[in-house]
């Protein structure tokens, strides 16, 4: 049986803060396997239950949870401790009644927010690639390692509305002045302002955005943008 590359494994002094892990219990921790989010901004399922939520005790009631189907991730049921939970991902749990979304807020990269049962099958993507193939096709590629072919008229930057799991694009959120967009990380992660302008990237500086922030306006990379709406946003991320 071939094995997945990478350690199974992290020191718990090297895990991101938003893991909310306790630091001097144990040396190591398990981690995140190579999936749909990068290993910095994602959390693996067994630690997402046990420390994040605090729905189980121990590793080993989150082996028992996770390895009997009791975990759907976007509508799909994961049994991998490792499994990558990251950025707008829905988080469904067998007998448990809240249904939970991961956004970024309160200068946290990832936070676990409860939502209406309604919203359980809407996400919101951001477009990361977009691909010309064969007779005139175009390929979309999301944040999340999702993609699709579609003849949707989208740009890098801009987001999708997508209804989980069957990816069927729902409406598209141009990244454009007059839109909301939401931060995803750094110091002003999880707020939400108007964007004003967007900025072209030069050889030195990247593509940028003016947001405007309550009473101030930033000025910060494109890719830290998620647009989420126009007036307000699509789905529940506070």
């Amino acid at each position: 049986m071939v094995s997945i590359a990478g350690s199974k494994k992290l020191k718990r002094q090297m895990a991101p803060l938003f893991w909310g892990i306790t630091r001097k219990e144990k040396r190591f921790v398990i981690t995140v396997k190579p999936g749909p989010h990068k290993k910095n901004n994602a959390i693996p399922t067994a630690v997402f239950l046990r420390d994040t939520l605090k729905l189980v005790t121990s590793l080993r009631e989150a082996k028992t949870s996770i390895y009997s189907g009791k975990v759907k991730i976007d509508g799909v049921v994961r049994k991998s401790l490792h499994h990558a939970i990251g950025l707008m991902d829905v988080v469904e749990l067998e007998n448990v009644p809240d249904i939970y979304r991961l956004v970024p807020t309160e200068g946290k990269l990832l936070k676990p927010i409860k939502i209406n049962e309604s919203e359980k099958s809407k996400k919101i993507v951001r477009v990361a690639s977009k691909t010309t193939l064969n007779k005139g096709k175009t390929q979309i590629g999301f944040h999340d390692g999702r993609s699709i072919i579609s003849d949707t008229k989208v740009n890098v930057g801009d987001t999708c509305l997508i209804q989980i799991p069957d990816v069927k694009i729902l409406e598209v959120i141009k990244l454009e002045a007059g839109s909301q967009g939401l931060v995803i990380r750094g110091s002003n992660s999880g707020q939400i302002g108007k964007i004003e302008a967007i900025e072209d990237g030069t050889f030195i500086l990247p593509k940028r955005v003016i947001l405007s922030l309550d009473e101030r306006k930033i000025e910060i990379p494109a890719d830290i943008i998620m647009p989420v709406g126009k007036g307000e946003p699509v789905i529940q991320i506070k």
